[in-house]
């Protein structure tokens, strides 16, 4: 009888034990878009270093902030197939009066992908044939600062590929 007890409680101790369900960091996630930056006036491709750059979605007061840098990561959305994002140049040093804004919009299709149980969904981007950025001004037009705009990768699947490259 007592190994029977003894069987039971061993039994129903390990019952209550379940799988840790964590998502290693290491596991491929949802991709951001990568740009690098180019300087506009070389004939030759010449990575350019950006300047209080502010990416702020509309209706947003604040964004990402970069300085310094000729490459940034920009999140898309994964419940609709369009990001808007304003490309403010002068963005993040505090004084607007010197700001050029840009206004650009991804149009792209979504097909979203099962990791695992503990990371669950991903969603991989394929940026449209036809329009894939649109760049448009604000309201009150300050000049375009973004010259040109150059597809590498349309498919959005990792981050270690640059997909966009944008003339300045």
């Amino acid at each position: 009888m007592k190994k029977i007890f003894l069987f039971l409680l061993i039994a129903f101790s390990f019952s209550g034990c379940e799988k840790d369900d964590i998502c290693d960091a290491t596991t491929a996630t949802t991709p951001r878009l990568v740009i690098d930056f180019y300087d506009v006036n070389v004939t030759t491709p010449t990575l350019k270093t950006v300047t209080n750059l502010g990416i702020v979605a509309p209706g947003l007061s604040t964004g990402i902030s970069y300085n310094g840098v000729s490459r940034v990561y920009v999140p898309l959305k994964t419940t609709e197939d369009s990001t808007t994002m304003y490309f403010i140049q002068n963005g993040s040093d505090g004084d607007t009066t010197n700001d050029n804004t840009d206004i650009l919009t991804f149009n792209y299709t979504r097909n979203n992908i099962y990791v695992s149980r503990a990371c669950g969904y991903k969603t991989l981007f394929n940026l449209n044939t036809t329009n894939p950025i649109l760049q448009t001004e604000p309201a009150t037009p300050d000049g375009a600062w973004i010259q040109n705009i150059v597809i590498l990768k349309p498919n959005l699947e990792t981050e270690n590929e640059v997909h966009v490259q944008i003339y300045f």
